[in-house]
């Protein structure tokens, strides 16, 4: 499965910015999805993911009640609407794709990043 993430940009504190990540093939809907991000001098993290139906999602605690991650298995697209956005959030942030089981540690298939920068 390819991966390619789009919707980044430059965003005040307390703002809002949306990330779609658009897949290619027919099995979508058989892939969990997931949202990571990498800070500057940072490990890269787990930040959201999204069983294949859609049904389960999982955060990091310090995205909690600020993102949403959802996905529209008609478009092949996975979704991660981030909210109150605080400078924190500033990161290189991928879409990744793999088995529930694996979708927060390793999953197999990434796209390429998409820069967010949230300025105070």
């Amino acid at each position: 499965v390819q991966l390619q993430a789009s919707g980044g940009g430059l965003v005040q504190a307390g703002g809002s910015l949306r990330l779609s990540c658009a897949a290619s093939g027919r099995t979508f809907s058989s892939y969990a999805m997931g949202w990571f991000r990498q800070a500057p001098g940072k490990e890269r993290e787990f930040v959201a993911a999204i069983s294949g139906s859609g049904g389960s999602t999982y955060y990091t605690d310090s995205v909690k009640g600020r993102f949403t991650i959802s996905r529209d298995n008609a478009k092949n697209t996975v979704y991660l609407q981030m909210n109150s956005l605080k400078p924190e959030d500033t990161a290189v942030y991928y879409c990744a794709a793999g088995r529930l089981l694996e979708i927060a540690t390793m999953p197999p298939y990434w796209g390429q990043g998409t820069q967010v920068t949230v300025s105070s």
